[in-house]
């Protein structure tokens, strides 16, 4: 048997102890060999947590360190996305394989940078848009790609979360400075990403962002916007962090031959023949008050997928450049607000 990849994890935030939990699954193919973080603290009490796992991983002090040590096999970067590139840049000189937590950067041109960089180097960057692991997701795609629905003719989004006030004191934390705006880019960004995995892009939106007297924030809690996919498709998306109690996201897909519902991890197929199929389950989405309350086991699967990429010389399920894509949706679903008018989506590249 193979020895196992030694994985270092970088930021303690939330998430932290969701990739714990993943690489305590993976032990046998991925460990965690180490992990940074700036704050003593949040370091005693993910070290106690990784011990109740078997786990004790070694400290270091700062990056300079994970890149001069050759024991490294990948680096897993968690940090809030104002932070990043700091780590990025001396990870990817040093050759390391960099898997990121969503999104790329707080800017979409920030964003195009940072994966030039790690293009320029040779060095895989993958993204955790763990949605895409949901074996309903998997199951659906392939209905569409055999063509089970027809041409799809309207795309339905909705992302009705909440987040109490709380959530938003902490410092940071929805503003553009450190995060790059509000529920879009750190919410609504899975939902948004999966809809383009199934649809393709978005032509063109026509957006209202604003933020709801329910928060006291920088950026958007709410938006809501019609777009034009390129497939000729059209559809709607709210999404929101102010829809208390918070709700499972969905995506629904009319199609000419029937619709499809995904409701969190289960998908309805409603044919016009009049058959219809479940499959999939029902999953936490982190969509109410406690935002992590869902699964490790995509996280985990994520982190296997790039493993395996790494070996395999083949690029992760979600790369760099492939999460450039939902960023330039997001620049124009703001703009689009600001104006008041439609606004053209980028074309990645």
């Amino acid at each position: 048997m193979a020895e196992p990849k030694n994985a270092v994890l970088i930021g303690l935030g939330m998430v932290s102890g969701t990739h714990l939990a993943a690489l305590a699954d993976l032990g046998d193919s991925v460990r965690l060999y180490g992990v940074l973080g700036r704050s003593p603290e949040r370091l005693s009490s993910f070290l106690a947590k990784a011990s109740e796992f078997g786990i004790t991983p070694r400290t270091y002090r700062d990056v300079a360190e994970v890149a001069a040590d050759g024991a490294v096999d990948l680096a897993i970067v968690v940090t809030p996305p104002n932070a990043r590139l700091a780590f990025v840049e001396p990870l990817s000189k040093a050759g390391i394989p960099i898997l990121m937590e969503k999104p790329v950067e707080r800017t979409t041109e920030a964003a195009e940078r940072m994966v030039a960089l790690c293009e320029s180097r040779g060095v895989p960057l993958g993204i955790v848009f763990q949605l895409r692991m949901r074996a309903a997701v998997q199951m659906l795609a392939s209905v569409l790609a055999e063509g089970g629905l027809g041409e799809i003719g309207l795309v339905e989004i909705s992302v009705p979360w909440w987040r109490d006030q709380a959530y938003y004191d902490e410092p940071g934390r929805g503003t553009y400075e450190r995060d790059g705006g509000g529920v879009l880019i750190s919410q609504a960004i899975h939902t948004l990403d999966l809809a383009l995995s199934l649809v393709g892009p978005v032509r063109q939106v026509q957006a209202m962002a604003r933020r709801t007297a329910f928060h006291d924030m920088e950026s958007e809690d709410f938006v809501a916007a019609g777009l034009d996919f390129e497939s000729g498709a059209v559809g709607s998306l709210v999404a929101s962090t102010a829809s208390y109690p918070g709700g499972p996201e969905s995506i629904t897909l009319h199609g000419t031959l029937g619709s499809a519902v995904m409701i969190s991890g289960k998908v309805t197929l409603t044919m016009r023949s009049g058959e219809v199929e479940e499959f999939g389950e029902d999953a936490g989405t982190g969509g109410g008050a406690d935002p992590m309350a869902f699964t490790h086991g995509w996280h985990r699967d994520i982190i296997a997928d790039f493993a395996s990429a790494i070996d395999e010389g083949r690029p992760p399920l979600v790369t760099g450049r492939e999460a450039l894509r939902v960023h330039a949706l997001i620049d124009a679903l703001i703009l689009s607000s600001k104006t008041g008018q439609a606004q053209p989506v980028a074309k990645e590249g």
